[in-house]
């Protein structure tokens, strides 16, 4: 695999906005009963250049790099969590460095997007272990601030040690990925069994899978799957890889198909009013989170 220090800055960050792959997401599904607020869902996503060839090149070096060796050695790195260790509001000023004029869809930061959905989620009264759901679940793009590419940050996931999905946006690029052709990995079930549960599956590397570590003991299940699979579309979306599940990821799937539309319609151009809503959100972090986060 080619080291991915040898690869140029435009390869390594091909997307115009570290978010247009979401964008991305709206046009491939759209969803009828969005909770978009503000505009309707085929409004969303408008850029002039046509074709999204950022997109496709972002799943080209996606499709390439994620091996299943490299999902291993990114989780021996980063799921030691010693990069950095601050309070949850340092850390969303700490996210806040990704902001990105070229979004389309939003002038806000990250926190303030982050806030649109926890507050979608909150109005529409779910219990509020969602709505810290809803305030986390892009946290783990920090990756992003540790040097991490986008294609190893963002991006629909997918099982990685077994048979790609032809389901998978831009399927043709796995033949480029050394695994495509490796016997250990390319059958139906590679190296995992029937049923195994997804909890035994790695997936591609990214902010699902860090941020699901960084919160697994914070909140209830159903909130973790949220978390690990809300961008694992060919599961929620196409229903492929049922040969992996269990019973449980069963059961779990109406709670990841029940948050993914928060995050992806509750974009709107008017900022959330922090000052009357810290004190909900403060007493919220009180008491899901401990008082420092682990990087």
């Amino acid at each position: 695999m080619t080291p991915v220090n040898k690869l140029t800055e435009a390869e390594i960050n091909p997307l115009q906005s570290l978010d247009e792959w979401e964008d991305d997401v709206l046009e491939r599904y759209p969803d009828p009963e969005s909770i978009a607020t503000s505009r309707k869902t085929e409004e969303y996503r408008n850029y002039e250049t046509p074709g999204r060839d950022t997109v496709k090149e972002f799943y080209r070096l996606n499709h390439t790099y994620q091996t299943y060796d490299f999902v291993q050695e990114k989780k021996n790195d980063y799921l030691k969590f010693d990069k950095k260790e601050m309070p949850v509001w340092d850390a969303f000023q700490f996210l806040n460095q990704l902001v990105d004029d070229s979004d389309p869809d939003t002038d806000l930061d990250q926190f303030q997007h982050l806030l649109q959905t926890s507050e979608a989620i909150r109005a529409d009264g779910h219990p509020d272990w969602m709505v810290m759901v809803g305030l986390m679940h892009d946290m783990g793009k920090v990756l992003c601030l540790f040097g991490e590419p986008q294609w190893a940050v963002v991006g629909d996931t997918f099982p990685v040690g077994c048979a790609y999905s032809n389901k998978i946006v831009y399927p043709e690029f796995f033949s480029n990925n050394p695994d495509y052709s490796d016997e250990r990995y390319n059958t139906k079930y590679g190296v995992y069994t029937h049923g195994c549960g997804l909890r035994n599956v790695d997936m591609s590397w990214g902010h699902d899978e860090y941020v699901y570590q960084m919160m697994k003991n914070h909140l209830p299940e159903s909130g973790l799957y949220m978390l690990r699979y809300h961008s694992f579309y060919a599961w929620h979306r196409e229903g492929e890889y049922d040969h992996l599940l269990d019973d449980h990821d069963r059961e779990m799937l109406k709670w990841v198909k029940l948050f993914n539309p928060y995050d992806l319609y509750s974009k709107n151009p008017t900022p959330p009013d922090w000052s009357k809503l810290r004190p909900y959100y403060q007493e919220l972090a009180d008491k899901y989170l401990p008082a420092k986060l682990r990087f």
